[in-house]
């Protein structure tokens, strides 16, 4: 897999390549968790159960703090309900609500597992949140006037964010972000062998999926084939996606949410 080879080699490829890996498995993470989730949901309905939304577009979100409130809508929930609030919340002072914040964020990533690595993921985007509060708290001026601009700019940080979930120890993750930042940066990036066709398919599906998620991130899912009017089209979907699960489902690794 393109991911798996650029994290494990990551010392052999250039900081482009290292940006495609960082991005790749920024939507691996979203596409394996927001599935899993959905067929929750959707297994539910089968039994007349309604589940709410665990996800909601987070890719498009404006700053740091949106994200949190669109990325698994239903574990973070339950750390407000029952850490955050208990704690005080954003109440009883500036600097305890920043405490607050950090001890959820810790907690979240610890609740990922025993590893130090996401416990520097979630304080790292505690860190994000308080700077973000401290900003407009103090600053009343809008720093990044253009929408697009301000989601390419939390979604870069949100990819830093993945390379430390994804890295098997902190020194990894530590290396990985400092080549990365690196003048090989600006080269066009390489992967070994038959990942070049791999990658360039992966890239091209995640763009499909942006535009269907733009144009429809108005409503709880992005794609809803019930939704369309004309039963050809919609048929001809539904024998698409069994075509794909058929096809892509055989050598299907497990989620990887399975280990939390």
């Amino acid at each position: 897999m393109v991911v798996d080879d650029i994290f494990g080699n990551y010392g052999n490829y250039p900081a482009s390549t290292l940006l495609l890996g960082a991005v790749l498995f920024s939507f691996q993470i979203y596409g394996d968790f927001s599935g899993y989730s959905d067929i929750a949901i959707g297994t539910a309905k089968l039994f007349g159960i309604q589940l709410r939304q665990n996800f909601r577009y987070p890719y498009f979100s404006l700053d740091i703090a949106e994200f949190w409130r669109r990325w698994h809508i239903s574990l973070n929930t339950w750390f407000v309900d029952y850490v955050y609030i208990p704690l005080g919340g954003s109440h009883n002072g500036f600097f305890r609500h920043i405490r607050n914040i950090l001890i959820i964020f810790f907690l979240s990533g610890l609740w990922h597992g025993a590893n130090w690595t996401f416990v520097a993921w979630g304080v790292y985007h505690g860190l994000l949140c308080i700077a973000l509060l401290i900003l407009k708290k103090y600053v009343k001026i809008r720093l990044i006037p253009s929408n697009v601009v301000s989601m390419l700019v939390t979604f870069g940080f949100v990819v830093i964010g993945w390379i430390l979930f994804r890295a098997e120890n902190i020194s990894m993750a530590f290396d990985y972000i400092y080549d990365l930042f690196s003048s090989s940066l600006f080269r066009v990036p390489k992967v070994s062998g038959a990942n070049n066709v791999s990658a360039l398919l992966s890239l091209i599906f995640i763009a499909c999926m942006l535009v269907v998620e733009w144009m429809n991130r108005e409503r709880p899912f992005g794609f809803d084939i019930k939704k369309i009017r004309s039963i050809y089209i919609r048929y001809t979907l539904y024998a698409i996606l069994l075509f794909c699960i058929y096809f892509f489902g055989n050598n299907a690794s497990s989620f990887i949410y399975f280990q939390f």
